[in-house]
């Protein structure tokens, strides 16, 4: 892949989700360069949604099969962006 592939994954219902996201990033682990979570946390709380950020390398049909694997699960959306330069 000669793009620059990055997926937003917004996760609604962490605990519940959290599994089943986690087995599919195992699953497609050799694809994903760079991988950020971020989701509130404060002294008084932890929010039960948040956000990945995803680096995509390699196989374009296998990144894509991530990110409709990732957007089957429900509660999850993905967005993408692609960034064409050399």
């Amino acid at each position: 892949m000669n793009n620059h592939l990055i997926y937003g994954v917004h996760i609604q219902n962490r605990g519940e989700n959290a599994v089943r996201v986690q087995q599919v990033l195992t699953e497609y682990g050799c694809y994903i360069k760079t991988r950020l979570g971020l989701h509130e946390v404060d002294e008084k709380m932890c929010s039960t949604g948040g956000v990945l950020i995803l680096e995509m390398f390699g196989d374009l049909a296998k990144c894509e099969a991530l990110r409709d694997k990732l957007s089957g699960i429900d509660g999850i959306e993905v967005k993408e962006m692609i960034f064409a330069h050399d």
